[in-house]
């Protein structure tokens, strides 16, 4: 075993749980292949034995010379003795949930209710008093860490790795994190792919482990629904217990958990969980002093439901659609970028209807709800799966609906209840909400209880065949007409025609938000979470609004053959070459470059070979070694990813492989020096790119690219202005403002001083910078997300043969690999012009 540390004992060696190293079993005539290939990509590997025939585990120490572990396989692969517990099960006490202690305040600032529920007597009359109780529920409720908005989290998380991301947790044109499950694409020319999503109510064991069991499956399940998969006997479950059933009773709560749902609902729904883990000592004691202590976490199932998605186009997300008249405020100006009415973008939706599925049958049971977390309590009943048909029969028809087009938005209920269901669908789609609860219901319990079920937005000229096909399906006691939007910017909620919620967004969000928001003001650059949480609150932002300057429908092979000779006036060979190239199919070969800590290749071939060239995988191993030399190449493209080694700065420490090798060196500056050829460095490739402008004619004035003043790593979906450069990539592209994928945590443009930033700025070689969402080249963070100045991130050279840029075309070459696009964009990105 290769080991830097000598002083390990054979014991140590060989339980060692280091937590970077494989085994593979490799056939004996192969290991010099395998050799070279753990070569070529700088991997570290030793032989470490043999198969045998002989059933047995022998090791070997060298160093002493003896076999520590000399073992009959029988022993330890043999039948070991079963485990015998005998458990008592145990009733926790439970109480009725008292929203008495809600923290209540009048508009002044007095106490409407004192702590024993009784008014004061200075308080408002009983329907302002239900109004305030609600109104902090809805605080309490929606600022829940497990409710919260979790920005802070998703955003320092890549995202778009890999350019097969269809449905990130980002959704809609404002970027909302809200989506119920990830959907990929199998390959880069397909529309199947896959899809998963989770499901846990950990809390509810407190009351019913084998409900909250069952909970954690449903909600799996109804999360997933928002992909098309058809039978729901696609799905598989892995399921992840946790426990301590140490513990008196909770070895029986455990019992009856898996009991639930291996036994029982998973049979009933006709899926599997072929895996799964365990971890079962969640318990800790501890001393203060002479008194013991004990601290127990409560029976936790974690399941992950996944399957194969039959059109990853179809997926559903809780992005509230509407014309988009309304989509400013009324007395709010409407900018140009603001979606006209004429907008080619948006085809009409006409009146919508937003429907609740309620699985629980209007039973509403809040026990182990967030609002019972928000006051210290855990109620009593919970709600459950109770009716296993009723669940396979939602899938089912979700499933129908959504593969016909008639769901225009799609949000499973879950934690935080209905209110928290809906409030999320208005912050996706930027829009008002107005419901209506039955009368007979009790306003907390309508609102807050966390029964399985959805909400649907669907076309009012939709609503008979939606509510026919949810009929037929058994459901029809389940469905209730809930709502509509408004063109108030706020959710409004009514009982018997009184008024009993009216909340602006902008408030709604900001309680939504605020955990994220302190959470990275403490973690990160304070001012920038400033900014973004006051772009979270503006209520005339406009959201992601594309513009683009060329002809989207042709195909771009076609432009490009049609173009050339506009292009022949540049003066570059390159355009005759891509003309020749269209006209004979010949494909030019691009050598797609990659290194240590490189994970980008893969999408950036895939671009370069959907437009039309041969991609050809280059290991920088390979040039260091002589195998491969550039001189075969018409193209280079060196492509982004984390790291390189240990090395911080990682596009730097790429260069110096490049600059202190004198092989590497002349192959790079011999290719640079071409006329016919060129180059493209994306993340960390435009990091190591330019740190050889050395050696790249035309890149003298090029910056250096350092930490974002976020101080933190960026994955977003942002906008890009295309300007007028000489770069070949871009031509025919000004003007053009455009979503891409950004990924990297070091993309701030650092030059010398600000008159050499300046220089930069005026000097025409910048092909894109970031803007806002109304076009404007910005500065403000997260629409910037590295914080350069003039909004700089994309450069080129005096010839435009080499260009330059953090942000990830080649991830986003797909609209379906956007998080958010047009839906008239046909299956090319606006990006696939540059390829």
């Amino acid at each position: 075993l290769p080991n830097a540390e000598p002083g390990m004992s054979p014991l140590e060696l060989w339980c060692n749980e280091s937590q970077e190293r494989y085994v593979l079993a490799v056939p004996a005539d192969r290991i010099d292949t395998f050799k070279k290939l753990c070569e070529r990509e700088r991997a570290p590997f030793a032989v470490v034995g043999e198969a045998t025939e002989e059933k047995k585990l022998l090791v070997e120490d060298p160093h002493f010379k003896n076999t520590p572990i000399d073992l009959p396989l029988e022993i330890l692969l043999g039948k070991p003795p079963r485990m015998h517990r005998t458990e008592t099960s145990l009733r926790r006490p439970q109480y009725p949930l008292d929203l008495r202690g809600l923290s209540l305040r009048g508009a002044a600032g007095d106490e409407a209710i004192q702590s024993d529920g009784s008014p004061r007597r200075d308080s408002a009359p009983r329907d302002d008093k239900l109004k305030h109780m609600l109104r902090e529920a809805a605080k309490r409720v929606l600022s829940h860490p497990t409710v919260a908005d979790k920005t802070f989290l998703i955003a320092i998380g890549d995202r778009s790795l890999g350019g097969l991301i269809a449905r990130d947790q980002m959704v809609g044109p404002w970027q909302v994190p809200v989506a119920d499950c990830a959907v990929t694409a199998a390959s880069y020319d397909v529309y199947t792919g896959e899809a998963m999503a989770m499901g846990e109510r950990t809390p509810v064991a407190v009351n019913n482990a084998a409900a909250s069991a069952r909970l954690a499956v449903g909600e799996a399940l109804t999360n997933l629904a928002a992909a098309q998969i058809g039978d729901l006997g696609k799905v598989n479950l892995s399921a992840n217990w946790m426990a301590a059933p140490a513990v008196p009773g909770d070895a029986a709560d455990l019992y009856a958990a898996v009991q639930a749902v291996g036994l029982e609902l998973c049979p009933a729904l006709g899926i599997t969980i072929p895996v799964g883990k365990d971890s079962m000592s969640m318990s800790t004691v501890w001393h203060d002093g002479p008194i013991q202590k004990r601290v127990t976490a409560p029976i936790s199932l974690v399941v992950s439901a996944f399957a194969p998605v039959a059109d990853i186009r179809l997926s559903l997300t809780p992005q509230l659609q509407y014309d988009p008249v309304g989509r400013v405020v009324p007395d709010e100006p409407r900018g140009e970028t603001a979606h006209p009415e004429d907008s080619p973008y948006h085809k009409p939706i006409g009146d919508t209807v937003l429907l609740l599925i309620d699985l629980g049958r209007s039973k509403n049971r809040l026990g182990g709800s967030i609002l019972a977390q928000t006051v210290s309590q855990m109620g009593e009943a919970t709600p459950d799966v109770d009716n296993a048909a009723d669940l396979k029969n939602f899938w089912n028809v979700i499933q129908q609906l959504g593969c016909g087009k008639k769901i225009l938005a799609y949000h499973d209920r879950s934690d935080g209840g209905l209110l928290a269901t809906v409030t999320e669908m208005a912050f996706a789609g930027h829009v008002g909400v107005d419901i209506e609860i039955p009368h007979l219901h009790d306003p907390f319990a309508a609102l807050f209880n966390e029964e399985l079920g959805a909400v649907i937005q669907v076309r009012e000229a939709d609503f008979d065949d939606v509510y026919l096909a949810l009929r037929e399906n058994g459901l029809k006691a389940c469905v209730s007409r809930l709502g509509t939007l408004n063109a108030h910017y706020a959710l409004r909620v009514k009982q018997s025609g009184k008024e009993l919620f009216n909340e602006s967004l902008g408030t709604l969000r900001g309680w939504w938000s605020d955990v994220t928001h302190r959470i990275a003001r403490m973690r990160d650059n304070p001012a920038a979470a400033d900014q973004e949480h006051a772009l979270r609150l503006d209520k005339t932002d406009p959201g992601i609004t594309p513009k683009i300057t060329f002809d989207l429908t042709k195909p771009f092979s076609q432009e490009t053959a049609e173009s050339t000779e506009k292009d022949k006036k540049l003066g570059s060979k390159i355009s005759a070459i891509s003309a020749s190239s269209c006209k004979t199919s010949v494909r030019p070969s691009v050598a797609i470059l990659r290194e240590q800590g490189v994970n980008g290749q893969v999408e950036m071939a895939a671009a370069f070979t959907r437009a039309g060239f041969k991609a050809v995988d280059v290991h920088m191993s390979d040039i260091l070694s002589g195998r491969v030399s550039l001189k075969e190449f018409r193209g280079l493209a060196a492509c982004g990813g984390f790291s390189y080694g240990d090395v911080l700065g990682a596009g730097e420490g790429w260069a110096k492989s490049v600059l202190f090798n004198d092989r590497a060196r002349a192959e790079f500056t011999a290719f640079f020096a071409r006329e016919d050829a060129f180059g493209l460095g994306v993340c960390n490739g435009c990091q190591m790119m330019s740190n050889l402008k050395s050696i790249i004619p035309g890149a003298d004035l090029w910056p250096r690219f350092v930490q974002n003043q976020s101080e933190r790593y960026e994955s977003r979906f942002v906008s890009l202005k295309m300007e007028p450069s000489p770069s070949l990539f871009f031509q025919g592209m000004d003007g053009s403002v455009i979503p891409i994928a950004v990924a990297h945590g070091e993309g701030y443009t650092e030059f010398p001083d600000a008159h050499a930033a300046q220089a930069f700025n005026d000097s025409g070689l910048v092909c894109a910078r970031f803007v806002d969402n109304r076009h404007q080249i910005t500065a403000h963070y997260p629409l910037n997300p590295s914080g350069s100045p003039f909004g700089l991130t994309a450069l080129t050279t005096s010839t435009g043969r080499v260009t330059i840029m953090m942000p990830h075309p080649e991830r986003v070459f797909r609209t379906q690999a956007m998080s958010w696009h047009p839906p008239e964009w046909g299956e090319d990105s606006p990006w696939m012009k540059m390829f």
